[in-house]
């Protein structure tokens, strides 16, 4: 529950500092004086989004804090997941800078707003009029049978069952159009495959393919060259080797007359030993060498097809173009197949509706047992309320699955004797809604773990008795819940165990909204006000002792 709650710097609210009761707390205060201001300040600590637009002063920060006893919530699992620090006292804080940023923290750990709202969502039930309005739909409505019914976690449990069904179902609508656009491209894929196939490609060969036609396309030439250098090394009366061998032999002749000699000599006949390998070497290589037109042609047309291929499918290599050959491959591999793949497909979707409908018709059921007790508690409690004749039934039709489920679910209302029940939407007034919605609260405040209850003028629309008979719902409420309830009925406001006073302060150039918490005798004297205006008179001073004394 909330035990502490500091605003700072937000809308017209410099800094207030409260520690509610957690019993049953009333605010009143005055129209404008800020009592919604706190609300909106509460809902930063819930996660909702905030701008500058708050601050009361736009050169300093803004701060919202909240300390709440977590003891008894079971919320250690939710700490952990989220890898944050668990302490029976949980410190909540939004900080809004005056550049716009805002930031998260629970328990000093910088959080998400989604962190932040899944959290908030176990610590408080903020009922505004805005939700009063939720009511009418249907959504809601399915919510708050859920809720009554225990059918939550189930239906938890049926929407990953809905969602895996249509993941399914959209797999193999997926498919049958693949499959379709694939049984139209299959004689092109086909065609395809089938020339590249036809190509018997090999990796790697290209960069061969090229280097062997460089060397057959220059074959006159090379063969030329090849008798040509023969020719001057030792194909002729005066070539180099004829010139080298006489060099070699007068340098032997004085290779004797000093180490210098004998070292030239050696290099010298060294050399003319490796030239007359090299003319070897040439002789025969030149007259082995043939130009090959006919392999020249068959290398040219096999380069020239590799080209048109990879020109045809815009890529610059045959590991390309082995890669294209195995997809379409796999293509038609899938086309041929594709009547199995169909059917497993058909069959995980059967598998999951089956299981889908089952729990559908099992949470239908379910919800279906508690419609009548439901209905029941609601006109009792409405009937507490001062709506004697309000009638209170719960419509049911199947529908599609959805992820609700197969239950197309109404609330309908009367709140006149003779009136069949019809859709909230078109029938309920302002104060009718308030007191349905209060019941509704008051019924679902045991269903779901709920700490900390606010209200916020939950009452509008009624007065007198019924005030006082809401209260009395709140005061038991409180037994079990911390409730705080903003109010303008002096009945509700007595029956406080603590009451908070939020008015406006207008001594500075600034207005500035603030709270107090009344001791007794300032208590009497502002539900005195409530009843009898700025100058109560001693019956309303009197009626407001009463009020308390009860």
């Amino acid at each position: 529950m909330l035990q502490k709650l500091l605003i700072k710097n937000y809308a017209l609210i410099q800094e207030l500092n409260i520690n509610p009761s957690p019993n049953l707390n009333t605010i009143t205060g005055e129209t404008g004086a800020g009592k919604s201001i706190m609300l909106g300040a509460v809902g930063l600590l819930l996660g909702k989004r905030a701008d500058t637009k708050v601050l009361y002063s736009s050169d300093t920060k803004c701060v919202v804090e909240g300390i709440f006893d977590i003891t008894e919530y079971n919320l250690n699992s939710f700490f952990e997941s989220e890898d944050l620090d668990y302490d029976e006292e949980c410190v909540i804080r939004r900080e809004i800078s005056a550049s716009g940023k805002s930031r998260a923290f629970i328990n000093d750990t910088p959080v998400t707003l989604d962190i932040l709202k899944n959290l908030g969502s176990h610590l408080m039930d903020v009922h505004s009029q805005h939700e009063t309005l939720l009511i009418g739909d249907q959504d809601f409505q399915l919510r708050i049978i859920d809720a009554y019914a225990g059918t939550l976690e189930s239906l938890k449990n049926y929407q990953s069952i809905f969602t895996s069904y249509t993941k399914a179902k959209k797999s193999l609508e997926t498919f049958k159009e693949s499959a379709s656009q694939m049984q139209q491209e299959k004689d092109f894929n086909q065609f395809l495959f089938d020339e590249l196939d036809k190509a018997q490609l090999k990796a790697g060969e290209q960069e061969e393919l090229e280097e062997k036609l460089e060397l057959l396309e220059n074959g006159e030439l090379i063969k030329l060259k090849l008798s040509e250098a023969y020719q001057l090394v030792d194909g002729q009366e005066f070539a180099a080797i004829h010139n080298l061998h006489q060099a070699t032999e007068s340098l032997k002749t004085i290779q004797s007359y000093g180490k210098d000699f004998q070292e030239l000599s050696e290099r010298l006949n060294s050399s003319f030993i490796e030239i007359q390998d090299i003319a070897k070497e040439l002789e025969i290589t030149a007259n082995e060498f043939e130009h090959q037109p006919d392999e020249l042609q068959q290398t040219q047309e096999r380069v020239s097809l590799i080209y048109s291929l990879q020109q045809k499918h815009h890529v610059d290599s045959v590991e390309d173009l082995l890669k294209i050959k195995t997809e379409l491959e796999e293509k038609l591999l899938a086309v041929a197949d594709v009547e199995g793949s169909e059917l497993k497909l058909q069959k995980a979707v059967d598998e999951a509706y089956s299981k889908m409908n089952e729990k559908a018709k099992e949470i239908s059921k379910q919800r279906n047992k508690y419609f009548e007790k439901l209905e029941n508690e609601l006109r009792a409690l409405l009937a507490g309320l001062g709506m004697e004749d309000a009638v209170v039934k719960i419509d049911n039709k199947v529908k599609p699955h959805d992820k609700s489920g197969i239950d197309d679910i109404k609330i309908l209302f009367s709140a006149n004797k003779g009136i069949a029940p019809q859709n909230l939407k078109n029938v309920a007034s302002g104060g009718e809604f308030s007191r349905l919605m209060f019941a509704i609260k008051s019924i679902m405040a045991d269903k779901i773990a709920m700490p900390t209850i606010i209200f916020d003028e939950i009452d509008t629309g009624i007065s007198g008795e019924v005030a006082i008979k809401m209260v009395n719902m709140m005061q038991k409420m409180a037994e079990k819940h911390q409730v705080i309830t903003i109010s303008h009925l002096p009945q509700i406001a007595a029956k406080g165990h603590q009451h908070y006073f939020v008015y406006k302060d207008n001594s500075a150039d600034k207005s500035v909204s603030k709270i107090k918490l009344l001791d007794q005798d300032e208590r009497s004297l502002e539900i005195a006000k409530m009843i009898g205006g700025e100058n109560p008179s001693e019956s309303a001073i009197q009626s407001a002792k009463e009020l308390l004394s009860v």
